[in-house]
């Protein structure tokens, strides 16, 4: 029997006096796509340079196909049975080279014959559906382009191991989802092996084991089936009315509860789903009094997800999921007051139409999502509305003052918060606070009681004299959250505020702009690529090449998609590649993978159900199970994304 294509036993890292990694172990199969899953300095991308051998250790063995990594001299035996994409959107290319110059680039770093570099270029191309852009410079390129380059250039000859560190942070669904095809079909053609990390929980039923790290240990590694039946449970999700109410309720006997745009989210670990639905109505109709009793309606209840799963194993070694926001804090009065108009927002870049006519409202204490693809023109439109960028045309109001001629105005009306890390790393948590305020203009004494506030909401205690750029990833997004709000704005932007951030820490900062919209009447505009995000807005605009082409609510895309392509059926197959190729010659337009599992939409999804086993056993395809799926953001987001993609490469 060959020998796997990773072993790891007892691996340790060390920065300094910091331990990055603490005896991991794991063990790669040949011909599997392993995932790492954890938030930012869980350990995973010490590991993976480790693996790819241009990180030594501090103690532990690694061995790649059989070889032991101990040296310099040993890393280069096998580096060139190895393909290494590191963390960062083209970190590995060249600005100034085209993308065929990059991938020529890489083919001749790595001896690629001339007589094979010209196929294997067009076939990969093809396949990331770059082809058409060869002479684009890199530095021109969006975020998700980046990286499938970087996908190309990584695998031009053709390695044996693959190994990926967060390849899809900060990419936008669709081109993930590109990306997942690619390695899927890689994977079945020509048999390469994967190590794949990640920060996003929804992308671990893409692997076919998983190991969840966290503060430099592994938690749990498996299936993800035999991950998720570690921690047995029932996923709940209804509505409730009045939901600011009920949230907090819900929370005293459900750790793992959280608002989803106008559903709740339940994870009711050790319940079934009749247990869950009769612990939740008697929560909340129990202990309080008739007037303020709240009636259950809509309620669906499923398997728990990877996620559910990790936020409790995380929740039984100690982490907390709770703020210090008050509970019984009054709601914040419905209001038909418009916090941000856009109308007709334009910005034009030399003749690059950065943001096309731009139109949509934001009413008081509503969280709106403003979604799109990489480039698509969000963060220009936040800039715009911020006055941090004119706009060549159009209008907008902000907290009702004219962007165009408020200035200083609109400044104090707003909180912002970049998609970068916007304080300053040497100063301390209170240091940092303190400036704001300062340049919000707050007095000592005021000064003093909102930097409680953000100290409390923020769960910073005993963090105050610690540097800002020491602190863990959630806790650093949290404090700068904190700064984006000491001055009490009305309006608060918030642009990828939480990419990077793990499980808790996104879950917490949910709940404080839960709080905040609810409770405190802020409105609070949100860009994500996070689809579950998504789910918590209130209503979303999706924007493609700078303009806006959808505008509803979560729920109302979602039943939009349905009425025009149809309901979401998942094929658990053996052979998901053929299985994916099948489909698409029966005539369904709509199939993607999804690991193990086929998605496709389906005007007529009972009929499929009966008949898609049968049409996929003529191909040779042995089908497990087919079953409904709730439609999630992703699926709306990709489908009507690439229909426009689609449309675009149509039109002369």
């Amino acid at each position: 029997m060959s020998a796997p294509a990773i072993r790891v036993e007892g691996f340790i890292k060390r920065y300094g006096k910091r331990v990055a990694a603490d005896g991991l172990a794991l063990t790669v199969q040949r011909g599997e796509i392993y995932g790492l899953v954890g938030a930012d300095g869980a350990g995973k991308s010490s590991l993976m340079k480790a693996v790819a051998g241009v990180l030594a250790h501090d103690g532990g063995t690694v061995e790649i196909f059989g070889a032991v990594i101990d040296s310099e001299r040993s890393a280069e035996q096998v580096k060139q049975r190895i393909g290494f994409l590191p963390q960062g959107l083209g970190l590995n290319l060249y600005p100034d080279l085209s993308i065929e110059e990059n991938v020529d680039f890489f083919g001749r770093l790595r001896g690629v014959p001339s007589s094979e570099l010209a196929a294997r270029k067009d076939m990969l191309l093809g396949m990331t559906r770059l082809d058409a852009f060869r002479a684009r410079p890199m530095r021109q390129l969006s975020g998700g382009m980046k990286q499938k380059l970087g996908l190309v250039c990584t695998l031009i000859h053709e390695p044996e191991l693959v190994i990926l560190d967060e390849p899809t942070t900060g990419v936008d669904p669709v081109s993930r989802r590109d990306f997942w095809a690619i390695l899927g079909k890689l994977l079945e053609e020509k048999g390469i092996t994967a190590l794949v990390s990640t920060a996003y929980l929804d992308e671990a039923d893409r692997f076919h084991r998983v190991s969840l790290f966290h503060e430099g240990k592994v938690m749990g590694e498996g299936t993800p089936a035999e991950l998720i039946a570690r921690v047995p449970g029932t996923l709940a999700l209804f509505r409730a009315e009045p939901q600011a109410d009920a949230l907090p309720r819900l929370k005293a006997q459900f750790p793992q509860t959280e608002a989803m745009g106008a559903w709740l989210r339940v994870f009711a670990e050790g319940l079934d789903a009749t247990q869950a639905q009769a612990a939740v109505d008697t929560c909340l109709t129990t202990s309080a009094s008739a007037s303020t009793a709240i009636q259950v309606t809509e309620w669906f209840a499923r398997e728990p997800e990877l996620e559910d799963v990790f936020v409790a194993m995380l929740r039984q070694r100690g982490a907390r999921l709770d703020t210090s926001l008050p509970a019984d804090a009054p709601t914040a009065a419905p209001t038909s007051t418009l916090a941000i108009e856009a109308t007709g927002l334009t910005r034009v870049f030399g003749d690059f139409r950065a943001a096309d006519a731009v139109n949509f409202a934001v009413p008081q204490g509503e969280i709106f999502g403003l979604l799109g693809a990489n480039g698509a023109g969000k963060t220009t439109v936040i800039k715009m509305l911020t006055g941090i960028l004119k706009p060549s045309s159009g209008s907008g109001r902000v907290a009702g003052a004219d962007m165009r001629s408020a200035g200083l105005a609109i400044k104090e009306r707003i909180g912002y918060m970049s998609q970068a890390f916007s304080l300053y790393h040497d100063l301390s948590v209170v240091e940092n606070i303190r400036l704001y305020a300062g340049i919000y203009g707050l007095d000592d004494r005021r000064a003093r009681q909102r930097g409680d506030w953000v100290i409390g909401m923020a769960g910073l205690a005993g963090f105050e004299n610690d540097a800002a750029g020491r602190l863990p990833m959630g806790l650093r997004q949290r404090l700068a959250l904190g700064c984006a709000l000491v001055h009490e704005p009305r309006v608060l932007f918030l642009d990828e505020p939480t990419s990077g951030v793990d499980p808790i820490g996104r879950r917490m900062f949910w709940d404080i702009l839960f709080h905040l919209s609810r409770r405190e009447g802020v409105a609070i505009l949100v860009t994500t690529h996070y689809m579950s995000e998504a789910e918590h807005c209130d209503h979303l605009a999706l924007m493609f090449a700078g303009r806006v082409v959808a505008d509803a609510s979560p729920e109302t895309m979602k039943q939009e998609l349905i009425a025009s392509a149809g309901q979401l059926l998942e094929l658990r197959v053996d052979r998901p590649v053929p299985a994916q190729n099948a489909l698409r010659d029966a005539g369904f337009a709509n199939v993607a993978l999804h690991g193990r599992a086929v998605h496709l939409l389906s005007h007529d999804a009972d009929t499929d159900r009966e008949r898609l086993p049968a049409l996929l056993d003529k191909a040779g395809i042995a089908v497990q199970s087919v079953g409904l799926r709730p439609l999630s953001m992703e699926d709306v987001f990709v489908q009507r994304i690439t229909a426009l993609e689609d449309a675009g490469r149509r039109s002369p």
